[in-house]
């Protein structure tokens, strides 16, 4: 991936004609207070609660393979502010390449046509990209367009649909409460939970990664998603909660407060990231027991809420479980998908 800093224009077809708008691509250098400002000014207007710090957006583009700042990443600026943005990045997913594009514009700029030219400008990236034997071309396997959006913005639906689009699967936020009871749920007994040490941490991640491979288009990661994880700026795996079976990790709840976010949204509210279970130590009741310790860990720190994100169709009924702990659904994304038909490439079958 490319972090060089400076940017240059770039040229497509059909820009509206407004006064001012102007696309170029992207500068790590300076770039990053004003995408987590524009990311915040979007997402409050949409009511999504997801307000990133400049700093935890450098650290996601920075460690993230399949994706290149310099190539990956366009600006629309109108005179002079940054008033949206277009990113893709790829990765395989249950061996799709799965290309995924990200597109958010000021509601200063909306319904002008902005929006649709960034996301052909990212159409395009892809195709070309693809064509030219990057972009995962030469695996073998077959590629599409992804993104996500929230159903609850109302204009998300027609955006994607008549760009093409179909929803090929369902995201859900649920919440709950730390002010209502709490189960008190035992692990198996031949589970022990220790304290995260820095040289646990392979361990740890090796044991998520490989509980997540049984998940609907699970994705393989990669060293920089390792690197990138535990380089996050609001880390503090005295959160976490990690089920020893010896010297195995048997299962986990990777817990996150994120504080700087919390102050911007006026609450007090934990995140459940990444609960996983292998499989030899599954329907033994350890899931519900990590995320129930969770919730008491997470409320001794003066939480409020607990989070967590899940797939609505998640083949180990995770959602069934959230809910018999006590979450509830409160918003729901659809993951957008489009075929990509890409010519052969000259001189090849």
């Amino acid at each position: 991936m490319s972090t060089l800093g400076g940017s240059r224009p770039v040229v497509v077809a059909s820009l509206p004609d407004i006064d001012g708008l102007a696309l170029r691509t992207f500068d790590p250098a300076v770039d990053f207070p004003a995408l987590a400002e524009l990311v915040c000014t979007v997402n409050r207007f949409d009511g999504v609660d997801f307000l990133p710090s400049a700093e935890s957006l450098r650290n996601d583009w920075t460690h993230l393979d399949g994706f290149d700042l310099a190539e990956d990443v366009v600006v629309a600026e109108h005179h002079g502010d940054m008033a949206g943005y277009a990113e893709h990045s790829w990765r395989v997913r249950d061996g799709v390449g799965v290309h995924h594009l990200h597109v958010a514009v000021t509601p200063a700029v909306r319904r002008s046509g902005v929006g649709r030219v960034l996301l052909r400008w990212a159409e395009a990236r892809v195709t070309n990209g693809l064509l030219a034997g990057g972009l995962g071309a030469d695996l073998g396997i077959p590629h599409r367009l992804s993104g996500w959006a929230d159903l609850e913005v109302s204009d998300a639906l027609p955006w994607a649909t008549d760009a093409g689009y179909a929803a090929g699967g369902y995201g859900v936020m649920m919440t709950r409460t730390l002010a209502d009871p709490i189960p008190n749920l035992a692990l198996p007994s031949e589970l022990e939970l220790r304290t995260v040490l820095p040289e646990d941490h392979r361990a740890i991640w090796d044991a998520d990664t490989e509980a997540f491979r049984d998940h609907r288009d699970h994705a393989v990661r990669t060293e920089a998603d390792y690197v990138g994880w535990f380089a996050q700026p609001e880390l503090d795996t005295s959160l976490w909660l990690v089920a020893w079976d010896g010297d195995q990790v048997a299962g986990s709840v990777l817990n996150f407060v994120f504080a700087t976010e919390n102050a911007r949204l006026g609450i007090r509210r934990g995140w459940l990231e990444h609960v996983s279970v292998r499989r030899p130590w599954r329907h033994r009741g350890l899931a519900s027991a990590l995320i129930a310790q969770s919730m008491r860990r997470l409320r001794d720190r003066g939480i409020d809420e607990a989070a967590l994100g899940a797939d609505s169709e998640n083949l180990s009924g995770a959602v069934r479980i959230y809910e018999a702990l006590g979450f509830s659904r409160v918003r729901t994304a659809a993951n957008y998908r489009k075929s990509i038909a890409v010519p052969p490439r000259e001189g090849r079958p």
